[in-house]
């Protein structure tokens, strides 16, 4: 059973199954360990729990530092900036998510460079600014075809590109 079932055509926000996302909610219960603390993230940001989702995320990142792994730290850090642009705090998601890319890039570490620039371009998307956002978009499908990305794996980023040419009239 798939938790993401589509994508909204206006907002460019994943479609769940809320009935999935409570019951892996349920199966993680109280694990703590750094990949079930980002699946919660995740899965709290989609059904709109978004305080709960910060301090995950928050917690997340920490134990991340903690491990001294540079490339799980990004990964945390993208996610907590993903609860701030669903909190509606897109000036600091925004810097956060370039802070990201920029890391990303430097390390060449194209999965993190691809979903923090794709991130990036849905901030850039809820603030209006569909010419950069576009380009976001057009990155991270270039850098997830690089990477062999799945079809699957790139509807996301290919339904961003298809929703802003149009906003822009391309």
């Amino acid at each position: 059973m798939s938790i993401i079932t589509g994508y909204d055509m206006t907002t460019l926000r994943e479609k769940v199954d809320v009935d999935a996302v409570t019951e892996r909610l349920e199966e993680l219960g109280q694990l703590r360990s750094l990949t079930a603390l980002n699946e919660k993230v995740v899965l709290l940001r989609l059904t709109g729990r978004l305080d709960e989702a910060m301090t995950v995320a928050n917690e997340a990142v920490r134990q991340a530092r903690f491990s001294g792994d540079r490339e799980l730290t990004l990964g945390a850090r993208i996610r907590r900036a993903q609860v701030m642009q669903y909190q509606g705090k897109l000036a600091a998601a925004l810097q956060e998510l370039s802070l990201c890319v920029e890391e990303a890039q430097n390390h060449e570490w194209g999965t993190l460079e691809a979903v923090s620039t794709l991130s990036r371009g849905k901030v850039h998307f809820e603030l209006e600014d569909y010419p950069a956002a576009l380009v976001d978009f057009k990155v991270a499908v270039f850098l997830m075809e690089k990477l062999g990305a799945s079809l699957d794996q790139l509807e996301s980023s290919l339904v961003a590109v298809a929703v802003t040419e149009s906003y822009l009239g391309s």
